[in-house]
C-alpha cells in the first residue's frame, strides 16, 4: 500500500482508499454543526443548498448520500457524538472537475474509518462501502488537534 499526500492509503480492489485527485477550487464553504444525529439532515440541506444552481442533480444525489453516511459515522463513531459540545465540520469545495467534502470530527480512541464488507442481513456497516464505491478518491486522516477528518470526492 502506498500513502498519499492527504495521509490515505491507495489499496488495490473494490473496497479499498483512492487517490485524491487535487485541482484549485473555485468555491469552499464551511459549516460547523452539532455532534448529534440531527445534524446528518441539517448537514445534507446546508450542502444541498450550496450546490443546488452549481451541479447537475445525479452528482448533488450521490454527494447527499455520501455526506448522510459519513456525518452520521462521525456522530456515531467519534467523541463528537458522545460529547454534549461535540461538533463536526463540513468543508465543501467545488472545482470545475469535481465536488471535494471534507467531514471533521473529534475523532476516537477505539475506532477508525474502515470500508468493509457486511453481511446482506446486516442493519448497517455500509457507509464507507458505499463512499469507496460511489467516490471518485476518498480517505481519511488524523490530526491531534483538528481530530479525524474523512473526505470524498465525486466527479463533475
Amino acid at each position: 500500500m502506498k500513502r498519499d499526500r492527504g495521509g490515505s492509503f491507495r489499496r488495490p480492489g473494490p473496497v479499498g482508499l483512492r487517490q485524491c485527485d487535487e485541482a484549485p477550487s473555485s468555491d469552499a464553504w464551511i459549516g460547523d454543526f452539532p455532534g448529534g444525529i440531527a445534524s446528518v439532515p441539517a448537514t445534507r440541506a446546508w450542502a444541498r443548498g450550496l450546490l443546488a444552481t452549481r451541479v447537475a442533480g445525479p452528482v448533488q444525489d450521490d454527494v447527499m448520500l455520501l455526506l448522510s453516511e459519513v456525518v452520521t459515522n462521525a456522530v456515531e463513531h467519534s467523541s463528537s457524538g458522545s460529547r454534549a459540545d461535540g461538533r463536526v465540520t463540513v468543508r465543501v469545495t467545488l472545482s470545475s472537475r469535481f465536488v471535494h467534502v471534507e467531514v471533521t470530527d473529534a475523532g476516537s480512541a477505539t475506532s477508525a474509518p474502515v470500508a468493509r464488507m457486511v453481511e446482506a442481513g446486516s442493519e448497517g456497516g455500509r457507509g464507507l462501502w458505499l463512499v469507496d464505491m460511489i467516490a471518485t478518491a476518498w480517505g481519511s486522516r488524523h490530526d491531534g488537534k483538528a481530530g479525524r477528518t474523512v473526505w470524498f470526492q465525486a466527479a463533475l
